[in-house]
């Protein structure tokens, strides 16, 4: 079985620093230095309570020299994926699954959603519907990440542990090709699940991001800190209220309400750092339209008003257009 990994950042380091351990056929794709560290020195990674190990993958930044995988697993930033369509197309072979392993609403997520709203595009996520049209939406499958990762340094991911992956296919199947990339993932020691409503444990994920992401780059707080002012835990609260009325709307109520989602991150992530932080500490281009700007967008589509995440999107989009992290 070939996997390549289109993004090895933190999520995408992480896993596949851990399948390349269990001697998967796994190739990364990534740039830069942290490329180059991993070509000449191979990827670290760091676990909490593990012993560091290093493995020496095989890493490109040209997926044209890979050929066609059984599994390309999308890891990068959400506003950079459209970008990487085209360069993807010679891993995609006839029976290629692709998963989207990324922040925010995917894509596909209208792809076979029965109602009205059945293969609806989501503009703040795929604006020309480059990703619809170029991959395919009868390839995706969901990957929804819950790992603590950072990139540290060129060719080092540090991780507060394995993780759990929830996946699933936009129709609810248990489909093989689920079971099998499970299967896979649950041995590196990640826990896997497949999962028949995978949109209700999307809009868990989308909650948590949506309140966690942009609030902790415009208050630089981590997760705990956040959780800890009382105010700004009630301002938490709201806008997780806000996107689980939007799912609802859409039939997808979240599978957890917003009293676990700050109770569970009070006990697993305090110290952590939003991503959206970390982008902004690193003067990265940061995912603004894709996690918070697509709630809002779902919001209007459905008649669900969102009064506190219009005001945390227009104060976060600011402040990211002014430091020049907008992607436009």
């Amino acid at each position: 079985m070939k996997i390549a990994i289109y993004g090895a950042g933190a999520i995408g380091g992480h896993l596949g620093a851990l399948l390349a351990r269990d001697g998967v056929d796994v190739s990364l794709i990534a740039r830069g230095a942290h490329l180059a560290v991993i070509q000449k020195d191979g990827l670290t990674l760091q676990q909490d309570g593990q012993e560091p190990f290093t493995v020496r993958p095989n890493a490109t930044d040209d997926p044209s020299t890979l050929g066609p995988q059984d599994y390309v697993v999308v890891s990068l930033k959400s506003h950079q994926a459209p970008g990487v369509v085209d360069a993807m197309q010679p891993l995609l072979g006839p029976a290629t699954t692709v998963a989207t392993a990324m922040n925010g609403v995917p894509w596909w997520y209208f792809y076979k959603l029965a109602g009205p709203y059945e293969n609806h595009r989501v503009m703040s996520v795929d604006p020309d519907g480059t990703q619809w049209d170029g991959i395919g939406p009868e390839r995706a499958v969901g990957c929804i990440t819950y790992v603590a990762a950072e990139v540290i340094a060129p060719g080092v991911v540090k991780s507060g542990g394995s993780g759990r992956y929830f996946i699933g296919e936009p129709d609810g199947t248990l489909s093989d090709r689920c079971n099998r990339f499970a299967e896979m993932v649950n041995k590196t020691g990640i826990v896997a699940r497949v999962r028949d409503d995978l949109r209700k444990d999307l809009w868990l994920k989308i909650m948590g991001n949506s309140a966690f992401n942009p609030t902790g780059a415009l208050t630089l707080a981590t997760v705990g800190e956040m959780i800890n002012d009382p105010e700004v835990e009630a301002q938490l609260r709201l806008i997780m209220e806000e996107v689980t009325a939007v799912g609802r709307a859409l039939g997808a109520e979240p599978s957890e309400t917003a009293d676990y989602r700050i109770e569970n991150s009070r006990k697993n992530a305090m110290p952590h750092k939003s991503s959206m932080l970390q982008d902004l500490e690193r003067g990265r281009m940061m995912e603004v339209n894709q996690i918070i700007g697509a709630a809002r967008e779902l919001g209007r589509l459905v008649g669900v008003p969102t009064p506190t995440i219009d005001t945390v999107f227009a104060l976060i989009r600011l402040r990211a257009r002014i430091g020049g992290m907008l992607p436009e």
